[in-house]
């Protein structure tokens, strides 16, 4: 049996693109030759300039980890303005959209993967993110909240799949 007593505290980004099945059922490999490009040209350059780390891609979805929060939020913010301008030519029906949940919390290790509660939390309030959003837990908040210029949105508490406890969300 694998040891995970390894832990550490980390800002876990997820991203997952908007109604991918609806995208993939209209057209299969645009779809997939996009989202590709998109993770290439765009959030690898991204998340190293912030000193993040791709962990893995789960089918349509990024899971990225952070050493800092507010790298992470200055990322996932750099990602969407940068879907802005990749979608500014498409027509809206064929243009890929990211919804992104952000979460602090505290991880375990497995060779080169995260898990933990940490983790679910992040894939969880990332459904609640606008499309072209990003959505962030009470716990991140706290970490940030004075130390960037941005107006957060306080979205009330949230109870969210397979989470027993409701999380407050910005």
């Amino acid at each position: 049996m694998e040891n995970l007593e390894q832990r550490r505290l980390a800002a876990i980004v997820f991203a997952d693109v908007v109604s991918y099945s609806k995208l993939i059922q209209k057209n299969e490999l645009q779809t997939i030759n996009s989202f590709k490009s998109h993770k290439t040209q765009l959030f690898e350059p991204l998340i190293s300039r912030f000193g993040g780390r791709l962990v893995k891609t789960i089918g349509d979805g990024m899971l990225m980890e952070f050493a800092s929060a507010i790298k992470a939020i200055e990322c996932a913010i750099s990602i969407q303005e940068g879907m802005v301008e990749r979608n500014k030519n498409i027509h809206k029906d064929e243009s890929i959209f990211f919804r992104i949940g952000i979460h602090i919390g505290d991880i375990l290790i497995s060779d080169d993967d995260v898990l933990g509660d940490g983790v679910n939390i992040a894939s969880r309030i990332e459904s609640l993110a606008e499309p072209n959003g990003v959505t962030i837990s009470d716990d991140t908040y706290r970490q940030i909240k004075d130390k960037l210029n941005i107006v957060w949105v306080d979205c009330g508490t949230k109870q969210v799949k397979n989470i027993e406890q409701p999380i407050q969300t910005w």
